[in-house]
């Protein structure tokens, strides 16, 4: 199967089921949020285990974020990300390992926080009102589209790479035509249904949001690269794992609920 075949197949069977969990919020979307950061997160741990992450550790950390976020709001998720530290220094006092304590509890929380708070803010926006299902699927469907388009893009038309020494295969013809119809994506779902005033605020919100997404996607480049593997994992195709998936959204999500409030007349 080719890439542009398989990475289609991948996002054909998973956008409904997150595009659903987001709409309908509640339960749905916890559970879709709580699964995918303990896949994305046992990625990032397989990938950097020479480093002794105390993934119990971790795995219960970045839940108690997102499952905080979804029952009492950004305190709840602050304080479950804090109960990393706890049961690292507990898990960290109990166990033998030749690796620099620091160095296994920093990864651990690295990825706690990372992953954690990245999709636990995806739940945050949800939650906004009156507005909130609008502003997470638009999210959603912006990182989709400015994805899309820029590796659409970058395969036609790709010419100056964009960052050579973190991800050789982004271009920054590829940027250009993800970042435009990510960010009339953002404009039109904002815009004509008047949840920002004025013209200039949806394209903002847009722009950050595709900002975002690219740096989070670089930023897994970079890890990637620091830990000598291509893909996060095989899980889905030609598209990696569940982490080369979600890359995006853990910026995005975060970059899009302060926007929003900053944005927000008022």
């Amino acid at each position: 199967m080719s890439s542009v075949l398989s990475r289609v197949a991948v996002a054909a069977a998973g956008l409904p089921i997150v595009l659903f969990a987001a709409y309908y919020g509640s339960w749905a979307l916890l559970v879709v949020a709580a699964l995918g950061t303990l896949l994305a997160l046992h990625e990032l741990y397989q990938m950097g285990r020479s480093l002794r992450p105390l993934v119990l550790a971790g795995y219960g950390g970045a839940l108690a974020a997102v499952v905080g976020a979804g029952l009492g709001g950004a305190e709840w998720m602050l304080g479950g990300l804090l109960l990393t530290l706890l049961l690292a220094f507990a898990f960290a006092a109990v166990s033998e390992t030749r690796q620099s304590t620091t160095v296994a509890i920093a990864t651990t929380l690295l990825g706690a926080a990372w992953i954690g708070l990245g999709l636990g803010h995806l739940v945050l926006l949800r939650d906004l009102e009156p507005d909130g299902r609008l502003l997470l699927v638009t999210v959603l469907l912006t990182v989709f589209v400015a994805d899309t388009f820029a590796y659409l893009g970058g395969r036609l038309a790709g010419r100056h790479r964009m960052a050579p020494g973190i991800s050789p295969g982004k271009t920054w013809e590829g940027f250009v035509a993800g970042a435009t119809l990510g960010v009339l994506t953002t404009w039109f779902a904002l815009y004509e249904q008047d949840v920002l005033e004025d013209t200039w605020r949806p394209f903002m919100m847009g722009g950050i949001v595709v900002l975002a997404a690219v740096a989070g996607d670089l930023f897994e480049s970079m890890v990637k690269r620091d830990l000598g593997v291509k893909d996060s994992g095989r899980v889905l195709l030609g598209h990696g794992g569940v982490l080369d998936r979600v890359d995006s959204l853990v910026f995005a999500g975060p970059a899009a609920y302060y926007a929003f409030l900053a944005l927000t007349p008022g």
